[in-house]
């Protein structure tokens, strides 16, 4: 969430850079503007209301025990309307502040200034490339037909037990999923990650803290009875243990890994791309976050990439490193790097990675704060990323690399299967 401060003292740049984000905000930053003029206007006719009263009352015990009784009623009169000003003040102070809270929700985050302009995914810049795009043979399947010839994901059986998008993992490709999500998992935190095992739901102030409400009720799965939400990626119930927290000087950095099952409706997702592992509602992750002072974030950014890039080579995926536009940008983003595989069966390239610098954004919603140096309380800066998304990996494993029918395993993944081929 923006805040205030900036809103107030800056709302031509708030409006000109959510513009990069093709974000029509000069009603609403206006708007908000005023109601927060209205709300320290108000607040100061409150307090100087209650100071008034705590004087008046202070005099009618004193006038009594003289004997002035007539006057004491007169102040009497005076506090009861104060009082009731007081109250008039607080019902429209009340009513402002919903709105302006309202209101300050819908703004997303402010771009930073190396993200380009753009409208969709075909304005996202290519920032780096690597390993070779291998040459298939002309008997070459795309995975959804290796899994079901090499009986390792039964996508009919995900149907039958819930629905399109739930696949069941079998013998070895189940083997396949554990060996990535414990490699992940190590590679983690041998570069100092602590390794957590958060709940995969979550409460409504957990989705409002990492920005997932209200802006994605549509896509999240909620249990009504409850009012919790199954997790669309770990990054919520790992960003959210610093909720209301303040850290001390010398806490940084923060730095966390978690694997979860992740749940998304992916809702009006249909045709090619969605076929296999390509886009599922049921999917595993394994995520790594990070809380930084305001002046280390960018340089904590360009680690956790590098950071993503490694664990990437050492699968030996073709991949690609996009900086993404405004227009292709979460709502809760300042700069997002995504990691493409190529899958070479299919001809496409396939995302596996989101690693996002949030700024304050988060952290204002969180009341994720710092002690500074000084003893000043500051909002802190949280950023994290996929390191890695499975379904795609696992797709462009199996289609990268087939050879003969057969999944040669790559070799660093092989301690962790205990096999060398599917």
């Amino acid at each position: 969430m923006l805040t205030l401060k900036l809103l107030r003292e800056n709302p031509e740049y708030v409006i000109k850079k959510l513009a990069v984000k093709n974000f029509d905000a000069g009603e609403t930053v206006y708007r908000i503007v005023d109601l927060d003029r209205n709300r320290r206007t108000m607040q100061t006719e409150l307090d100087s209301c209650l100071a008034a009263q705590k004087q008046k009352a202070s005099q009618i015990g004193a006038l009594m025990k003289e004997g002035k009784k007539a006057e004491a009623e007169i102040i009497k009169a005076e506090v009861a309307s104060l009082k009731e000003k007081s109250r008039e003040i607080e019902a429209k102070s009340v009513e402002n502040n919903a709105e302006l809270e309202s209101l300050l929700v819908l703004l997303p985050n402010i771009p930073c200034d190396m993200v380009p302009e753009g409208k969709g995914a075909e304005d996202n810049v290519v920032v780096k490339t690597g390993n070779e795009i291998p040459e298939l043979g002309p008997d070459a399947l795309p995975h959804w037909d290796l899994a079901r010839k090499l009986d390792i994901i039964d996508f009919d059986l995900g149907v039958k037990l819930t629905g399109a998008g739930f696949p069941v993992y079998k013998g070895k490709g189940a083997r396949l999923q554990r060996a990535l999500i414990n490699m992940f998992l190590d590679i983690n935190t041998a570069a100092g990650y602590l390794e957590v095992e958060p709940p995969v739901m979550v409460n409504e102030a957990s989705g409002f803290g990492t920005g997932q409400l209200p802006d994605k009720e549509g896509q999240m799965y909620h249990a009504n009875l409850d009012n919790y939400y199954l997790v669309p990626t770990a990054e919520v119930p790992v960003t959210n243990i610093y909720r209301d927290v303040i850290l001390g000087n010398d806490d940084f950095p923060v730095k966390m890994t978690a694997y979860t099952p992740c749940f998304r409706r992916e809702a009006g997702s249909y045709g090619k791309d969605v076929r296999g592992l390509n886009r599922l509602h049921q999917f595993d992750k394994v995520e790594i976050v990070r809380i930084e002072k305001p002046e280390n974030s960018y340089a904590a950014l360009d680690e956790m990439i590098a950071h993503v890039e490694g664990i990437v080579n050492r699968l030996g995926l073709p991949y690609r490193i996009l900086r993404l536009c405004g227009g292709d940008m979460s709502f809760t983003s300042a700069i997002t790097y995504d990691f493409e595989v190529y899958s070479a069966a299919q001809g496409r390239w396939l995302e596996i990675s989101s690693v996002s610098n949030f700024e304050s954004y988060q952290a204002n919603r969180l009341k994720l704060r710092y002690r500074d140096a000084e003893g000043k309380i500051q909002l802190a800066h949280t950023l994290n990323g996929s390191s890695l998304a499975l379904p795609r990996v696992v797709a462009a494993l199996l289609e990268d690399c087939q050879k003969d029918g057969r999944i040669i395993i790559p070799e660093a993944l092989r301690p962790y299967t205990g096999f060398d081929i599917i």
